[in-house]
C-alpha cells in the first residue's frame, strides 16, 4: 500500500482481558475510533503497545487483524524493536508478511550501539524489506541520538522515508530541513511538542492521547496546517495538561485510563505494569477529569477547515 508519512499515526495501545490474553473486540472499538476520527495511519506495537511484553505470535496476530479490519483505509505501521540485528531483520520480514505497509524502525534495544554499529544496523534492516520504513530518534528513553551525519549516510537507502522526531530539541525539526529538504518526513514524536514542532514544519504527528482523544488531536493537526493557528493554540492549551500524562514512565497506565474514562478502553496492563493506585491515581484523575468537565467542541472547529486539503 503507497502512502504518505503525513497526519496523524496514533501509536494505538494494545487491549488485554481478564485472562490477560489480547482483547481484540476491545482493541477493534478504538481502532474503529481513530479511523472515524480521521487519523492517517496506525502504528502498532510501539512502547505505548506494551511491545515488550508481547510474544510474537500476538504481534503477528495484531498485525493481522488489523490490516483486516482497517480494510486499506490507512496504513498499518508495525514497530521493530530488537537487542539483535538478526532479531530485527526477522521481525521486519513477518511484519511485511502479515500484511504491514511500513515499519517503525528503533535503534537496536538495550546495548547502547555507536554511529556505525547503528547505520549498519538500519541498513541490514532496510534491505531485508520493501516496506517503506520510519527511524525512530529518541534517544532520551532509548539513548543513542540519530544524527544528521547518521542520517547522511542513510540518505541513499530508498525505503527510509522518515523520522519519529522525539529528540526533544525542536530546533531539530529544521536541522533535518535544512540538510535534507523533504528526503525525510518528520513526524514529531513528543506529544506535549507537537504544536510546536508542526508549526516549525513537522509532517505529522505521532501521537499518544489520541488514543483517549481521536478527535481533539485530529483537529489540533488539521488546523496548524491549514493556518488557522489562534484556533489550533486554543485547542492546544485546553489538551497540554492531558497531553503531558505522554512525558511519564507510566504514560502506558496513564493513556490507559484516559481511555477508560473516554469509552475507548480499559485500565488493564500486562505486568510488570500494574494499573494506576493511591494518590497516583488520584492525581491522574483530577487531570483528566478536569479536562472532560471542560472537553470543548471539536465540530466547531473543525468547521473552520472543512474542505481544505492538508
Amino acid at each position: 500500500m503507497k502512502f504518505e508519512w503525513k497526519g496523524i499515526f496514533p501509536a494505538v495501545t494494545t487491549k488485554f482481558g481478564t485472562d490477560d490474553q489480547l482483547d481484540l473486540k476491545a482493541f477493534d472499538h478504538n481502532l474503529q475510533a481513530q479511523l472515524d476520527a480521521g487519523v492517517d495511519g496506525i502504528i502498532l506495537g510501539g512502547s505505548l503497545g506494551e511491545a515488550s511484553t508481547l510474544t510474537n505470535a500476538e504481534k503477528d496476530e495484531l498485525v493481522k487483524f488489523t490490516v483486516q479490519s482497517v480494510n486499506s483505509r490507512v496504513p498499518v505501521i508495525m514497530n521493530v524493536a530488537e537487542q539483535a540485528t538478526k532479531s530485527a531483520v526477522e521481525a521486519a520480514v513477518r511484519a511485511e508478511a502479515n500484511g504491514a505497509s511500513g515499519l517503525m524502525l528503533l535503534p537496536p534495544m538495550r546495548y547502547a550501539a555507536d554511529d556505525a554499529e547503528t547505520v549498519h544496523f538500519f541498513k541490514t534492516v532496510a534491505k531485508a524489506t520493501r516496506l517503506p520504513i520510519m527511524l525512530y530518534n529518541n534517544p532520551a528513553d532509548y539513548k543513542i541520538f540519530i544524527s544528521v551525519a547518521m542520517f547522511r549516510q542513510l540518505e541513499d537507502v530508498t525505503n527510509i522515508n522518515a523520522v519519529k522526531e522525539s529528540t526533544r530539541d525542536i530546533s531539530n525539526v529544521t536541522r533535518m530541513r535544512n540538510a535534507f529538504g523533504k528526503r525525510f518526513s518528520i513526524l514529531t514524536g513528543v506529544d506535549t511538542l507537537a504544536m510546536e514542532s508542526l508549526v516549525m514544519g513537522a509532517d505529522g504527528w505521532v501521537a499518544g492521547l489520541v488514543c483517549a482523544f481521536p478527535r481533539e488531536t485530529v483537529a489540533v493537526y488539521k488546523l496548524i496546517k491549514a493556518g488557522r493557528i489562534d484556533e489550533a493554540r486554543a485547542l492546544y492549551q485546553w489538551f497540554l495538561p492531558v497531553l503531558e500524562l505522554d512525558v511519564s514512565t507510566k504514560l502506558v497506565q496513564n493513556i490507559k485510563l484516559a481511555e477508560s474514562l473516554t469509552g475507548l478502553g480499559n485500565e488493564r496492563v500486562r505486568e510488570p505494569r500494574l494499573p494506576l493506585v493511591g494518590e497516583e491515581r488520584k492525581k491522574v484523575l483530577a487531570i483528566l477529569e478536569a479536562a472532560l468537565s471542560n472537553r470543548p467542541n471539536v465540530e466547531a472547529y473543525l468547521k473552520v477547515v472543512n474542505g481544505v486539503n492538508v
